[in-house]
């Protein structure tokens, strides 16, 4: 009938719509599946470096390191770094220079085990890290990166990290000794002003001086510095440099340099090639054996 007609014309319109939104949500419902599958599959990666079951205690480290032999390769057929044997008293300054892809970063990088060599040995202090928790070796460790992390918050809990204990006389002085304290002042919220992700509101100069600032509000004994004044101006390589001779006095340190030219004054210059320590010395007693750190520092072609 007409009638029968009527109810069932306005019945589908009311179920057309709730269909249509239905199908709609299958796209936004397949995207999340997705996204889900691929958090766990990164949440289930077991790491391949593990605490010991029973790991020595240890409190604060003097700093002296020692490698053993050491071999690792991030493909077990391909070594990054290989045979290295090198021993650093406490409290030395130590530049590891060589071209890109020698195994610089690679090297420092199994000092807090973010990866654990194949074979030979690692210790701080005579203990074999492999000993250690994670927690107490890398509590020794300050590390200033090229492009250093800040996370969301203020510049306040970026310098501590977001720990309890400090307070802000501590920061201030951390940050006074970091060569930042000024252009922090400056801001409208000062060290309550509140930084993007990564510290998109900062520049790189500025960046490199609140990870420093880190490092000195947490008083590491081993530091690690990877090119940490290469991607600035002169005018603030030099603040960074005034800061950098400050934060590494009494430290074990290790710089990864490409300028030549601020590895001078170092201690010891670990020259590396294809993963081996070619040469080894201050900066006089490399030049004088006109070797590849000669070559590197003077810009002569191999022959």
């Amino acid at each position: 009938t007409v009638g029968e007609l009527l109810a069932f014309t306005a019945f589908i319109g009311y179920l057309y719509t709730p269909l249509t939104s239905i199908v709609g949500l299958m796209v936004p419902i397949q995207e999340v599946l997705v996204h889900t599958k691929r958090f766990y599959d990164v949440y289930d990666v077991q790491s391949e470096v593990q605490d010991p079951v029973k790991p020595v205690t240890i409190n604060r480290v003097d700093g002296h390191v020692v490698f053993s032999r050491v071999t690792f390769g991030y493909e077990p057929d391909r070594p990054a770094i290989r045979d290295v044997s090198i021993d650093i008293p406490a409290g030395k300054q130590v530049a590891i220079v060589g071209e890109t892809g020698s195994g610089k970063s690679t090297l420092v990088s199994l000092i807090p085990r973010f990866y654990d060599p194949q074979s030979g040995s690692i210790a701080i202090d005579g203990i074999d890290i492999r000993d250690m928790s994670l927690n107490d070796l890398r509590s020794q460790i300050g590390l200033v990166m090229q492009m250093p992390h800040l996370f969301v918050g203020t510049l306040e809990d970026n310098i501590t990290c977001g720990r309890k204990g400090f307070d802000k006389r501590q920061v201030i002085e951390a940050a006074r000794s970091a060569n930042c304290h000024d252009f922090i002042s400056a801001l409208p919220d000062g060290y309550h002003t509140a930084v993007g992700e990564k510290g998109v509101t900062l520049s790189g100069g500025e960046l490199q001086r609140v990870a420093m600032a880190r490092v000195f509000l947490l008083d590491r004994p081993i530091l690690i510095l990877d090119e940490a004044t290469s991607a600035v101006d002169q005018q603030t390589e030099f603040l960074i440099q005034g800061a950098l001779k400050r934060l590494t006095q009494g430290r074990t340190t290790f710089v990864i340099a490409h300028r030549l030219s601020t590895v001078q004054d170092m201690d010891i210059i670990l020259v590396m090639q294809d993963g081996i320590i070619v040469e080894q010395g201050d900066h006089e007693s490399l030049l004088e054996e006109k070797g590849y750190y000669y070559r590197l520092y003077t810009k002569v072609p191999e022959t």
